[in-house]
């Protein structure tokens, strides 16, 4: 395993990242930018994920959305854009012959958006939203009730979309003073991997994005918990399955256990051999389908269990993945699965260079939140962690003040007690 790549900074403070990857014949360029509900306030929450949607709305030179997908399309590629938490990317994946072309247009898109056919991308938003309520307007996605019940009224805690009436708001105002704010060079990561030169994608960097004013780089409030007891929220919902989450908050991106817990998340849930699909789908039979997956933040971060269970059953999967956890923290990991979870940790830093995109998010990333290592460093980390250090990290997880339960479903004939009790009654792995 060897990355080549090269970090250059442009003279606006623009961070440009380029891993070329000859082997591809793609291109892949990225814009990396710190937006994000984390950033919002009750008032203007939404606004980022509005704004990633009206800057699809094009320019005063290509004035639409379809005249924008229609020339990233002719080119052999197609506009991505996504709006996270702490986060927002906007990409294209396209032939490397297009790559001079398309990147022009790209940085067009990005600086220089007219927010046109407003009121029709707020009727797409709305129709987003309805997706995560039901018909009285109640939440009923999991994953936003689990959010909402761990960080309360910090911004850690608000869905991405907003509401109705946030997005029936927001105006041309906000929206140009929410890309001035957030998209500006110190708060931004370009990145390009793939079938790309070095010296041509920093003339196209330069070329195309130099424009970028400074800025200055945003910053979210930490969240300060107070939890002392687990907690628990049952939504009723009609549905023919409950929508279980089993969340622990857990620790930040920067944390000294962060690399414990990356091996830990591959002990759990890599494959069907790991720890939860074995434990509860293929000894027990208590699931079709569960998972579970890490969110790190840069000063926090949750451990998020996800099942689709039978209503009768929520309480005992909810036992099986606590008894899980508690199993880790008492006994750590044996010798055979942490043998396994390095082999595929160095296996899936071995396979990144086959995809443009896996490495041009894994170094935009590590740059756009200042925790950058070259893929060979993040392997010989995480690599070196011991059993010990897993059962440590595990240990510092399994407490009751960090136990937080959603469930979303039909909990009758006594199963809403029975959860209750489990919940409040687990003690860890004390």
């Amino acid at each position: 395993m060897s990355s080549e790549f090269q970090v250059s900074t442009l003279a606006n403070g623009l961070r440009v990242v380029v891993a070329p990857l000859p082997k591809l014949n793609r291109a892949h360029v990225a814009l990396w930018a710190r937006v994000g509900s984390r950033f919002e306030t009750r008032d203007d929450n939404g606004i980022s994920h509005f704004l990633e949607h009206m800057i699809y709305r094009g320019t005063r030179r290509v004035p639409s959305a379809h005249a924008v997908n229609l020339a990233f399309e002719r080119l052999g590629g197609s506009l991505y854009a996504s709006t996270q938490v702490d986060h927002g990317i906007f990409s294209l994946s396209l032939p490397p012959e297009s790559l001079d072309e398309a990147t022009s247009l790209f940085g067009e898109v990005l600086t220089q958006p007219a927010f046109l056919d407003m009121d029709i991308e707020r009727g797409i938003v709305m129709e987003e939203i309805l997706e995560d309520v039901d018909d009285e307007g109640r939440q009923v996605d999991a994953d936003n009730l689990s959010r909402a019940l761990i960080y309360r009224d910090h911004p850690l805690g608000f869905t991405i979309t907003g509401g109705e009436a946030h997005v029936r708001s927001f105006d041309e105002g906000a929206l140009r003073r929410w890309h001035e704010r957030h998209y500006t060079a110190d708060n931004t990561v370009l990145a390009f991997s793939g079938a790309v030169d070095v010296e041509a994608a920093l003339r196209l960097a330069e070329r195309d994005f130099s424009g970028l004013r400074r800025g200055t780089r945003t910053m979210g409030e930490a969240p300060l918990h107070a939890q002392k007891k687990p907690r628990l929220q049952i939504v009723e919902n009609v549905s023919s399955q409950t929508e279980l989450r089993v969340c622990l908050r857990a620790f930040s991106e920067v944390h000294q256990l962060r690399p414990a817990l990356d091996v830990l998340m591959r002990l759990i849930d890599d494959g069907m051999s790991t720890r939860l699909y074995h434990r509860l789908c293929d000894a027990r039979g208590l699931c079709y389908d569960v998972s579970a997956a890490y969110d790190g933040y840069e000063d926090d971060g949750i451990i998020d269990v996800a099942a689709g269970v039978q209503h009768m059953r929520a309480a005992e999967v909810t036992r099986e993945i606590l008894a899980m956890f508690e199993e880790l923290a008492r006994e750590g990991p044996s010798a055979d699965e942490l043998a396994t979870a390095r082999r595929r940790i160095a296996w899936d830093a071995r396979s990144m260079p086959d995809s443009a995109e896996e490495t041009g998010a894994f170094f935009a990333s590590g740059l756009l939140f200042d925790r950058f290592a070259t893929p060979e460093q993040h392997v010989a980390e995480l690599t070196a962690i011991g059993a010990e250090q897993v059962r440590e990290a595990a240990r510092e997880l399994a407490r009751p003040e960090r136990l937080n339960v959603v469930a979303v479903g039909l909990l009758e004939d006594g199963e809403d007690v029975r959860l209750g009790d489990t919940v409040k009654g687990w003690a860890g792995a004390a």
